[in-house]
């Protein structure tokens, strides 16, 4: 469900953007370095956009790859450990009882 709503508000966020960018057609100049230019400011805005795109996705990649290592090398020490211990995890079913939160018996306050 978080895939979707990422999906739709970044869909939300192009329309604006481009209808942002099309109502600003004038030619703005440019200060680079060395030079000036000028171009339409449309380009500038989806140019920019387009950019900080790339720079947020190719940051999303990285962070994928690098938890996908950090799994696997904690996943060959939690075998390592389970052949030195011999301990096997218990069953789905277990684990959900496990992980249910244990209610406190507050109906008599202690003095």
């Amino acid at each position: 469900m978080k895939i979707q709503w990422s999906l739709i508000l970044a869909l939300v966020f192009a329309l604006i953007t481009a209808v942002f960018a099309v109502i600003n057609v004038e030619p703005v100049q440019v200060n680079l370095l060395f030079n000036s230019v000028h171009i339409p400011l449309i380009l500038l805005i989806l140019g920019s956009t387009l950019i900080g795109g790339i720079i947020v996705g190719s940051f999303g990649i990285y962070r994928g790859y690098r938890l996908q290592k950090e799994v696997k090398v904690l996943s060959v020490k939690l075998a390592q450990i389970q052949e030195a211990t011999g301990y096997e995890f218990p069953e789905n079913e277990n684990l959900d009882a496990e992980q249910q939160p244990v209610e406190e018996d507050t109906s008599t306050p202690q003095a």
